[in-house]
C-alpha cells in the first residue's frame, strides 16, 4: 500500500470513529492503520484538523514534520456511506 493511500485510509476511518466512538470495528481499524504507518513508513504523531473544506494531516517521519491535505467531501465519504446504509445504523 502506498503511503498516501494509508494516510487517506487512516483519515477516513478516524473520521468514522470520531463520529461513532462506540464503533469498536472503527477503533480497531484506526489502530491497524496507525500500526501500518508506524511499521512500514515510520510515521508518528498523526494529527488531523479540518480547515475550511480540507482535512490536514500532520505527522512526523524520520524526525521531520510533514503535512498532507485531502478534500473534506472525499475524506468524509466513508462516514456518509456508513450512515446512509440502514444495516450499519443499529445501536452500537
Amino acid at each position: 500500500m502506498q503511503q498516501s493511500d494509508a494516510l487517506f485510509n487512516w483519515l477516513q476511518i478516524q473520521i468514522v470513529w470520531d463520529a461513532r466512538p462506540s464503533d469498536i470495528s472503527a477503533k480497531d481499524t484506526v489502530v491497524f492503520f496507525e500500526t501500518l504507518l508506524l511499521e512500514d513508513y515510520e510515521i508518528k504523531e498523526l494529527k488531523m484538523e479540518l480547515r475550511n473544506q480540507e482535512y490536514c494531516i500532520s505527522y512526523k517521519q524520520e524526525g521531520k514534520e510533514h503535512k498532507v491535505s485531502f478534500p473534506k467531501e472525499q475524506a468524509e465519504k466513508l462516514l456518509k456511506d456508513i450512515t446512509e446504509e440502514p444495516k450499519y445504523n443499529t445501536c452500537l
